[in-house]
């Protein structure tokens, strides 16, 4: 029998909150009614004691988030070099320590900051765009017309937060087929950190999977998605030129707009299999 090795994880708290309230409101007939909404959250994220940034989240996997947003700025490499991921909600803090003690360091790389487009306004360091083109090649991958509308299909079961509350965005981890990984918070970049850091904590590869965001394609999202190295980037929304030029650099398929049946290929038309032409507005 081959020996299972086991994966080095870091301490962590599982101090995941609540993420919506319940409120009365009155609707447009007067009436008074319970409904939901959404939490929001700041959460400082700290490495040996130097801050980094704060965030503001849902607070549903602040763990995650923190570990996510590290791994995509690329300012820590190797999870092995953390050792514990402590959040405290009364300080409204995550404290990350690592095993060397060399937080103080990461000052250089907090350098050359870009404030984007996402929502809560996100950022993107110099050392994030520097690692993005050094980073190994993604592999180009098929998508058929047919996957692609069995996922939709997928996931439109999900959103469970927007359904109840709105207010958020979701994004998820794909294969061609099903959904691996489902995420909302307040901006799109924080859920797609969310998978980011869950992904580097249990060692699973971007290869062969399709990130999907609720929210529009910038080249925030495109970045956070090819630091993954997810080859496939999917959204009901639109795009940013700023986007499909990074897409279209790295190589990868960038499909949005979709809604129902309907879609645009923005890039990598040559990977996609149109295997549900409708034929006299009807699918064969």
């Amino acid at each position: 029998m081959e020996k299972q090795v086991s994966l080095y994880r870091p301490r962590m708290t599982a101090a995941g909150v609540r993420p919506t309230h319940a409120i009365s409101v009155k609707d447009e007939k007067g009436e008074v009614k319970e409904v939901e909404i959404a939490g929001e959250l700041p959460l400082t994220i700290l490495v040996d004691g130097h801050e980094i940034v704060t965030l503001m989240t849902l607070g549903t996997y602040p763990e995650l988030l923190a570990l996510g947003y590290l791994r995509n700025q690329r300012l820590l490499s190797e999870i092995e070099a953390i050792e514990s991921v402590r959040v405290d909600w009364q300080t409204e803090s995550v404290r990350i320590r690592t095993r060397d003690g060399k937080g103080g360091q990461l000052r250089e790389k907090l350098t050359g900051r870009t404030i984007t487009t996402g929502c809560g306004q996100g950022t993107i360091f110099s050392c994030t765009i520097d690692g993005l083109y050094a980073a190994e090649a993604l592999r180009p991958i098929t998508v058929r017309q047919s996957q692609l509308s069995r996922l939709m299909k997928s996931l439109a079961t999900y959103n469970e937060i927007y359904k109840s509350a709105g207010a958020v965005h979701g994004c998820a981890l794909c294969s061609t087929e099903k959904v691996e990984i489902f995420v909302e918070d307040v901006g799109r970049h924080n859920a797609a950190d969310t998978i980011a850091g869950k992904m580097w904590l249990d060692r699973i590869s971007g290869l062969n999977r399709v990130f999907y965001s609720t929210g529009r394609l910038t080249s925030e999202i495109v970045m956070k998605a090819a630091l993954m190295a997810i080859p496939v980037i999917i959204s009901r929304s639109g795009i940013t030129y700023m986007g499909l030029t990074l897409a279209q650099d790295l190589g990868m398929i960038m499909i949005a707009r979709i809604k129902g049946d309907k879609f645009h290929i923005y890039n990598g038309q040559e990977h996609f299999i149109h295997d549900l032409i409708p034929i006299n507005g009807n699918n064969p």
